[in-house]
């Protein structure tokens, strides 16, 4: 079969690359036309434009490059009618990908697959109208969107989760501790790992206050996940005043080495606890009465982390808005670090998002629905 993808962003290149593997493992005729990046370009086909020139967040960079985005829509609508598929495979990336699959509805009657559902549990719940018309199979990442699309009466398949998949296929996977610090040149002490984020504002925000919370812990070294695409002198002035490490391409590695880890939201905070890391979540926002009014008024959570939203429960402490403090931090932190009672909670938490998660295999079983599914809305 012939599948049109179409991925705005790293991660979603990363799902939709794996995602295009198993197709190839059930489908020998899959050809494959997409938006995406260099591992979905890996996995073959071709690639017709390259996510970096798609991908702007926030209202000015989105205003200011209004020409550019509808200019990619309207080149996306006339490559998928030029290669009339037989399946549209839709990659998160909603903003764009929600207008494309009402064309392919409307005008190709094309049958349209969303992989990662967006996160209108989080906000813009009316998403779920444009959804329920012109998507015909959800395929979902996280075990609570199941109840939620059930509430909107809209069914949906939970596939599992890719970062299981992710872990689960690691590189390095039986690296000791003291081959990862003589490989990365660092000292052989325990770690804690800082994980500030994959953007230039995130990291500029929360790096300071981790360095300078944990750096009182003087038994520990610090080591930074350094962020794809960001480049190393990035950190540096923020890193003079410390004995820090900074190591890029090995956030697994790091991990799976880490006493501790202070972490920011996102899909970071799922990793560490697949990797069972005693972590707290660190998220500053520089214009907190702000940010408390928009959570308050527009977020549908209750928790701002993957590990506490899977488990429907406080599981990692959240230092977020009012409660992001030196203070709260470096309390936190040594919880993590020498409280053995607060440290058996927290994994017990842990083994329960891990159980809810389910076993590797999400790209497979999503391969196997989207090959194998004739029931079309």
């Amino acid at each position: 079969m012939k599948y049109f993808l179409v991925a705005g962003e790293a991660s979603g290149d990363l799902h939709a690359s794996n995602l295009m593997k198993s197709l190839k493992k059930i489908d020998r005729e899959a050809d494959f036309r997409f938006f995406g990046g260099d591992l979905m370009q890996s996995a073959g086909g071709k690639m017709l434009k390259h996510y970096k020139d798609m991908a702007y967040m926030g209202f000015i960079p989105v205003l200011l490059h209004l020409h550019t985005i509808f200019s990619n829509l309207d080149l996306c609508k006339r490559e998928i009618e030029a290669y009339s598929p037989d399946r549209v495979i839709l990659v998160d990336y909603p903003g764009f990908n929600l207008k494309i699959a009402r064309f392919v509805k409307e005008k190709l009657q094309i049958p349209v697959c969303y992989y990662i559902s967006p996160k209108i549990w989080a906000w813009k719940e009316n998403r779920i109208h444009v959804i329920r018309k012109y998507v015909d199979t959800m395929l979902c990442i996280f075990p609570f969107e199941s109840d939620f699309y059930q509430k909107h009466n809209y069914q949906v398949e939970y596939v599992g989760n890719p970062t299981v998949d992710a872990i689960a296929e690691r590189a390095f996977s039986t690296e000791s501790f003291e081959e990862f610090t003589g490989r990365n040149q660092l000292a052989n002490k325990p770690i804690i790992a800082l994980l500030a984020g994959s953007r230039k504002q995130e990291i500029k925000d929360n790096i300071p206050f981790m360095l300078s919370a944990a750096s009182v812990f003087r038994d520990y070294q610090l080591v930074i996940a350094g962020a794809p695409g960001i480049d190393p002198d990035f950190y540096r002035p923020f890193m003079n005043k410390y004995s820090a490490e900074i190591v890029f391409d090995a956030t697994y590695r790091l991990l799976q080495q880490a006493k501790a880890a202070l972490v920011t939201s996102g899909t970071a905070t799922l990793e560490t606890a697949l990797f069972r890391v005693p972590q707290t979540v660190c998220y500053k926002t520089p214009l907190k009465q702000l940010a408390g009014f928009l959570w308050r008024h527009f977020f549908k959570v209750r928790y701002i982390s993957l590990v506490n939203l899977i488990a429907g429960k406080m599981v990692v402490k959240e230092l977020f808005n009012e409660n992001f403090s030196m203070k709260t931090i470096r309390e936190e932190l040594n919880n993590l670090l020498n409280n053995e009672q607060y440290i058996s909670v927290l994994q017990f938490g842990y083994k329960e998002v891990i159980d809810k998660l389910g076993k590797p295999g999400a790209s497979d079983r999503a391969a196997e629905i989207i090959f194998k599914n004739s029931k079309y809305r």
